[in-house]
């Protein structure tokens, strides 16, 4: 795997964000909603917390997937806001791509960007699992 650094991260998400119509903020998050790289958001932990939250809505929507026949994963879940969509989707190895559009933004368009990036740079994408020994000084 790739070894990732905030800088390739940024580049990534910054390009992204440029060249997606109407997309305002992007982050990676690991999948238990650690914040790995942001773009675009102020520095008040709006990010910290978008992590959080985009991490329960992937979890949430795994575990509504086996109820509703899915024997697969999860590709995306978009959440229709009064002011544009969330989006979260799951990115490379133990990781998520979130992105924050506008009104103006076409669905299907994010999403195929998202898939792009996504498919084109996985191991970018990708977060280590934890150790044993950092998860349990976290969960302290």
């Amino acid at each position: 795997m790739a070894t990732t650094t905030s800088h390739d991260l940024g580049w990534l998400l910054t390009d992204f964000v440029k060249r997606t119509n109407g997309a305002l903020s992007a982050l990676v998050t690991s999948r238990d909603g650690l914040q790995v790289k942001s773009l675009n958001f102020d520095e008040d932990g709006t990010a910290d917390t978008l992590s959080a939250i985009a991490s329960g809505l992937h979890s949430l929507a795994l575990g509504a997937a086996p109820l509703l026949g899915n024997t697969g994963g999860v590709r995306q879940v978009v959440v229709e806001l009064d002011e544009g969509h969330l989006f979260v989707m799951a990115a490379g190895t133990g990781a998520l791509l979130t992105v924050l559009v506008d009104t103006q933004a076409e669905i299907g368009q994010v999403s195929y960007e998202m898939t792009l990036l996504v498919n084109q740079v996985p191991g970018y994408l990708s977060v280590a699992p934890r150790s044993d020994q950092a998860a349990a000084a976290t969960a302290v």
